[in-house]
C-alpha cells in the first residue's frame, strides 16, 4: 500500500468579483509518496489557483484537502503556517531569495523558522542540501551574485531544508533557458528516484511534463486526465 501524501476531495472554488465565476470544479486526486507529478493546462485553467489551495495558502474553497492523511479543514492560520513550513517545500518561477543574505543563509531560513533543530544543525543540513545540488561552493556568496540557474538551485535547496513531505513548484523553469531548465528537471527527477521525494509541479513546458512520472491535465477548472 503506497503512502498517500496529498489528497484532494471534491474541491470547488469560486471567485466573486463582481459576478460569481466557478474557477475549480470537483477536483479529486491523490499523490503518493515519491511520485513526480506535473500539472499542465492552458493559462487561466486554474492550475495556480489549485496550487494555492493545495499548499494551504488559500482556505476559501469547498471540499477537503488532506496532507499526510490529515485534513486541513478548520485549522487556524498559525497551524497551517506550521504545516506549510514543515511539510511543504516551495519552488516558484522567481526564486525569491533575499539578496542581502548569503546563499547558505537563504537555504537555512525556513529551517530556523521551523525551530526544530539548533542553528548549527540547520547550517549543517543546509550545506548537505547545497552539496547534493552541486553548489556548495556558492555557500558564502551573497544571493544576488549568483546566476539565474544557480539561484533556482539555491531555491530548491531551501525547499528541501525541512525534509518536506512534498515539494510544490509553480512554473519553476518558467524563467530559465533550456540548459538550466533541463538541469532543474534533472534535479527533480533525481529527488524523486533517489530520495523518494514527492513533487507536484505546475508547468507550461510540455517536455518537462512528458518526462515527469505522471501528468494531471486541467481544462476550464476541471481535471481532464490524471
Amino acid at each position: 500500500m503506497q503512502d498517500i501524501i496529498l489528497e484532494a476531495r471534491h474541491i470547488h472554488k469560486r471567485f466573486y468579483d463582481p459576478v460569481t465565476v466557478q474557477v475549480l470544479t470537483d477536483i479529486t486526486f491523490t499523490v503518493n509518496k515519491g511520485e513526480f507529478v506535473s500539472v499542465i493546462g492552458k493559462s487561466g485553467c486554474g492550475k495556480s489557483t489549485l496550487l494555492y489551495i493545495l499548499s494551504t495558502m488559500d482556505t476559501d474553497y469547498e471540499g477537503e484537502l488532506l496532507i499526510d492523511k490529515v485534513s486541513m479543514s478548520g485549522k487556524s492560520d498559525a497551524a497551517l503556517a506550521r504545516i506549510r513550513n514543515e511539510k511543504i517545500g516551495f519552488v516558484f518561477q522567481f526564486h525569491y531569495l533575499l539578496n542581502e543574505f548569503t546563499v547558505l543563509r537563504n537555504v537555512m531560513l525556513p529551517g530556523i523558522k521551523l525551530n526544530k533543530h539548533s542553528e548549527q544543525e540547520v547550517e549543517h543540513r543546509a550545506l548537505e542540501r547545497l552539496k547534493m545540488l552541486g553548489i556548495e561552493h556558492l555557500a558564502n556568496k551573497l544571493a544576488y551574485r549568483v546566476s539565474g540557474g544557480e539561484k533556482q538551485r539555491v531555491a530548491i535547496a531551501r525547499a528541501l531544508i525541512n525534509d518536506p513531505h512534498i515539494i510544490m513548484g509553480d512554473e519553476p523553469t518558467g524563467n530559465l533557458d533550456v540548459k538550466n531548465s533541463e538541469m532543474v528537471f534533472d534535479i527533480f527527477k533525481q529527488l524523486a528516484e533517489e530520495h523518494n521525494q514527492t513533487l507536484l509541479i505546475v508547468t507550461h513546458d510540455p517536455s518537462f511534463a512528458e518526462n515527469s512520472g505522471r501528468i494531471i491535465e486541467m481544462e476550464d477548472g476541471k481535471i481532464i486526465r490524471h
